[in-house]
């Protein structure tokens, strides 16, 4: 008695309690498109294209959604297609713009090093032909003239931008955007993030060559310069790489360095070693670990086998129809609900109460659940998922019929009502238990073998019958047994032995 006491504690302490910080913290669930409105946009590639091409264009396509600022956007590949879901975006003829936009990869040279613009500065005509730019520490690696070296991300910010009462003039200069950064312009861009290292921008001429002349790369590991990246040109692209080398070999630092450039961002700024590179190809290398050197070949793949990407279908969401949605979808859920919940009471009596508790203990640890991993995991609430929470109701109160029916039973064997209640559990659990796993496999394999919203159905249908288990098991037969250790509860029209066929209140 006494640990059944500690669990229903227990449980009201936790579930009540988590959910008050989250009510409080005004942290609330995530939804997904289809209730907070946005855009839905479906792309497909125009020709062929591998599972690894379209990978990379997920993960391009996700970095140029993040700036967007779109909170929990949903982009995923399903098959040859990309679906790329963006819930609550506000300048959507922008994000279509963005999301379609296709990758090229692009080499220049590097003009200038800039620093991080100072957003603080309305100057935006600055030039900067003279600009200082900072020196290079980054020293040739050893080895054959087909070799390059480090990457650029080892070189110093620009001097100027140190003190607090004075602006560099390269911080003036404001980073082109995205729908400016075309292969013919002189464009000022950042260098990849890494992490230890400042952040630079750089300047850029137009591009000298593309992805196009980019015949393969693989990434590989020697004992002269470590980890680095081996790229084979084609005959036309290793002319265009040679055209660069030949007028920036002997060019000071920063102008000696080509930038590689992906969709804004250039990836990697390899310092020239030689002027010209014959048949064997390229190779870039320094300071590289094996990750590092893999994503740069993979990216330069990608540039050999651009995914010219086409627009199959693009729909907005309107987040009043979500809206109006969502309202139908919790109106139905509380009319099923209080059905039940009536049903329960008539034919339980007072144990129809504890259906109520236990449905009420298992709506606020959802709501718990769903907000905490909204936050965490990006997980978002759509209609399928309110669906699967409504069909999940009827598992949970399903447990408790199984409860009951099998005191029922207990009882009709001779027993008594407390006698029956531990035992009557056991064998009851032993039965919700191969229940709910039935229902745990079905979801589990509907969200593996299935796309889209039944996925979000399956997922919230597994996680609700979860939690049946731990308020079947916690706060479900805590409190039976609590309650029919109270003599003036088991008596009456209302009490349990009613509602167990007991014609007699025998405790």
């Amino acid at each position: 008695m006494r640990r059944q006491a500690w669990y229903l504690v227990a449980t009201l302490v936790i579930v009540i309690g988590t959910f008050l910080a989250t009510v409080l913290s005004s942290a609330t669930p995530v939804l997904g498109l289809d209730l907070q409105g946005g855009i839905s946009v479906v792309l497909a590639p125009a020709g062929k294209a591998t599972k690894e091409t379209l990978d990379v264009a997920v993960n391009i396509i996700r970095n140029r959604v993040d700036s967007l600022g779109v909170a929990e956007p949903q982009i995923s590949r399903t098959g040859s297609t990309i679906v790329v879901d963006l819930p609550g975006v506000k300048d959507r003829s922008k994000a279509q713009r963005l999301v379609g936009r296709t990758a090229e990869l692009r080499f220049r040279p590097v003009l200038a090093e800039l620093p991080p613009f100072h957003t603080g500065s309305a100057a935006t005509t600055t030039t900067t032909a003279a600009l200082n730019a900072a020196s290079s520490s980054t020293t040739a690696a050893p080895g054959a003239a087909t070799s390059t070296t480090a990457k650029g991300a080892t070189t110093t910010a620009a001097p100027g931008s140190t003190t607090t009462t004075t602006v560099s003039p390269a911080a003036l200069v404001p980073t082109t955007p995205i729908e400016q950064d075309t292969a013919t312009a002189t464009v000022v861009l950042p260098l990849r993030h890494v992490k230890g290292q400042p952040d630079i921008r750089l300047q850029l001429g137009p591009a000298k060559l593309t992805g196009k002349g980019v015949s393969s790369a693989k990434s590989s590991y020697n004992t002269t310069d470590g980890w680095g990246v081996d790229l084979q040109l084609t005959g036309s692209g290793l002319s265009a790489f040679n055209a660069m080398a030949a007028a920036q070999y002997s060019l000071p630092s920063p102008q000696n360095q080509v930038a590689i450039e992906l969709d804004g961002v250039v990836q990697s700024a390899p310092k020239f070693n030689t002027s010209h590179f014959d048949n064997n190809g390229v190779r870039i290398s320094g300071n590289f670990t094996q990750t590092e050197a893999g994503d740069l070949a993979r990216l330069l793949r990608f540039g050999a086998l651009p995914v010219q990407l086409k627009q199959l279908t693009s729909e907005n969401v309107s987040p009043t129809l979500g809206k109006d949605q969502l309202r139908s979808g919790i109106a139905a859920g509380i009319i099923g609900l209080a059905l039940v919940a009536a049903y329960m009471v008539f034919y339980y009596r007072l144990l129809g109460l504890v259906v109520w508790g236990g449905i009420a203990i298992s709506g606020l640890a959802l709501y718990t659940l769903v907000t905490y991993l909204g936050k965490s995991v990006n997980l978002t609430l759509s209609l399928a998922g309110v669906t699967g929470i409504i069909v999940s109701i009827g598992i949970t109160v399903d447990s408790y019929v199984v409860y009951f029916e099998r005191l029922k039973d207990e009882i009709r064997s001779g027993k008594t009502i407390r006698s029956s209640l531990d035992r009557g559990f056991q064998r009851a659990f032993r039965t919700i238990l191969a229940a709910d796993l039935v229902s745990l496999l079905s979801a589990g394999a509907l969200y593996v073998l299935a796309v889209g919203s039944v996925r979000g159905f399956a997922f919230f249908l597994g996680l609700s019958t979860l939690l049946d288990l731990f308020v079947a098991y916690f706060f479900m037969h805590p409190v039976v047994s609590m309650l029919a250790r109270r003599p003036h509860l088991l008596r009456g029209p209302f009490g349990i032995a009613a509602g167990l066929d007991v014609r007699e209140a025998v405790a």
